[in-house]
């Protein structure tokens, strides 16, 4: 049998082997466009190559890294400079080594005692974020409000909704649960976590009221009006809407300045959903964005999808923090300590669903201290600079349409032939491995989305894959792709 020493990993075995991962790392983004960006492998291929059992002696480092290259078939990669599907979740190397450092550390942040640092610095850099997207002054932690890093948007809204429900029923439902009454609120291009978020908070689907949206799919304040005083009327209970900047289908903006006032008057919980979009507030041009959020009792998004901070990083925040902590408190002996009994410090643990928390803050941190917020503006405006330049292209060719408005960096379009040919486009794209990209529905039509935000993606990705598009498009049709075409001729990017 081993002695217990030799079951660990000693300080010196850690160096040597942390070295090899952060090696094997780099080499992965030196060759990552060499790999087909959607993964191509056949379900259950990955578990075929893998034993069968759990070893009973301990491996050698070495074989456990090298066995990597075997996953490697089946990871779409992400990180890819051609992937522009869904939405970005880049990571960077800020990112990535705030991280390790983090999973180094290993603290438990649920209160502030347990880790005074992972508290301290998380509230810091959320107050640092607040002027500098442009936000209401009532979200920093020196008022009455205050954020929070969350997994993802999806928790902070269900915390929002949870807190707009207690609100509503003056902090009754805790105790005697939803009495059928309760009413929310969103677009019908709301995000599908808004639709799971009611059903969690047993407000239920029967309770969701979605929203007509206009031609632009941003949600209609007049229907919502019209909506909230018919539920009254019928002696129901509207307590929360859901305002989306930048919806995952089109990038539409909901008119939150013509929303807000609408739930300043039938006190309702407004939250703003920015997940993707909000990023784009860092550049002061595009700070329109957020108008209207004065009258926001929440609000988030996620650097994690375009601010170059790995997966998981949800940025939330309250305006008035003691109405969320009252919805999510609960204190059992084993919590008790003097530094939450004397009121002077925040527990996070009281923000959010889960008790335990990781040190999230430090990738983030990493990243605003790398980059600078003259470097992260220079990259999100060159996304949207790309990503217009693509919309010009297809505006330029007759045989595609744009479907949707192109505010930012999404791209929505379609060829005109109609859906089974965007599909059979799509498809024929994604199989090459030269790029991924996903689809949509829109006013019932299939869409292509093409979404520019991945931390190494330049020009020339763009580039060849509008190319890309055009040659996989003209042997769809039966036109002949020998470069002489129109459509085989790029206008450069500026």
């Amino acid at each position: 049998m081993p002695d217990e020493k030799s079951l660990h990993m000693s300080p010196d075995d850690f160096r040597r082997h942390g070295h090899a991962v952060i090696d094997w790392i780099a080499d992965y983004y030196a060759r990552i466009e060499s790999f087909p960006v959607l993964s191509e492998v056949e379900p259950g291929k990955i578990r075929a190559q893998l034993p069968p059992e759990a070893p009973n002696q301990g491996e050698e480092f070495s074989t456990i890294l090298k066995d990597m290259e075997k996953l490697l078939p089946g990871i779409t990669h992400w990180q890819s400079p051609n992937f522009f599907a869904y939405f970005p979740a880049n990571a960077s190397g800020p990112a990535i080594l705030g991280d390790l450092l983090s999973s180094g550390l290993g603290v438990q942040g649920m209160l502030w005692s347990t880790s005074p640092a992972c508290t301290e610095l998380e509230t810091h850099v959320l107050d640092w974020l607040v002027p500098v997207l442009g936000l209401p002054e009532k979200f920093l932690s020196t008022t009455s409000g205050g954020g929070v890093i969350q997994d993802t948007a999806s928790s902070s809204s269900l915390c929002a909704l949870l807190a707009g429900r207690e609100r509503a029923t003056n902090f009754a439902t805790n105790q005697r649960g939803c009495d059928g009454r309760l009413v929310a609120y969103t677009s019908t291009q709301a995000h599908s976590s808004i639709e799971k978020a009611v059903k969690i908070a047993g407000i239920g689907l029967a309770n969701l009221r979605l929203i007509e949206v206009d031609q632009n799919f941003a949600l209609r304040a007049d229907q919502l009006a019209r909506q909230i005083e018919a539920d009254q009327r019928a002696g129901l209970v509207p307590c929360f809407v859901t305002a989306t900047v930048g919806t995952t289908s089109s990038n539409a903006f909901d008119p939150v300045a013509q929303i807000g006032p609408i739930c300043r008057q039938h006190n309702i919980w407004l939250h703003v959903d920015a997940a993707m979009s909000g990023t784009a507030a860092l550049c002061p041009e595009f700070r329109h964005i957020h108008d209207g959020l004065e009258f926001a009792d929440s609000y988030c998004f996620n650097p994690h999808k375009w601010m170059f901070t790995n997966f998981d990083c949800d940025c939330f925040w309250v305006a008035n923090r003691k109405s969320l902590i009252e919805t999510l408190s609960i204190l059992p002996e084993y919590l008790r300590n003097k530094a939450t009994e004397s009121g002077a410090v925040i527990d996070y643990r009281d923000w959010h669903i889960q008790l335990g928390r990781r040190f999230r803050s430090l990738k983030l941190w990493f990243v605003i201290r790398h980059y600078g917020i003259q470097g992260l503006q220079y990259h999100i405006r060159r996304h949207v600079a790309l990503a217009q330049e693509f919309a010009d292209w297809v505006k330029k060719d007759d045989r595609f349409e744009l479907a949707a408005p192109v505010p930012l960096n999404l791209v929505c379009f379609r060829h005109r032939r109609g859906d089974a040919f965007n599909q059979k486009l799509m498809d024929r794209l994604n199989r090459s491995g030269a790029l991924f990209l996903t689809h949509t529905k829109l006013n019932g039509n299939l869409t292509l989305r093409f979404c520019v935000g991945q931390t190494h993606t330049a020009a020339r990705h763009v580039q060849r894959a509008w190319k890309r598009i055009q040659e996989e498009t003209g042997q769809l049709e039966g036109e002949k792709s020998d470069g002489k075409s129109s459509y085989g001729r790029l206008p450069r990017p500026g």
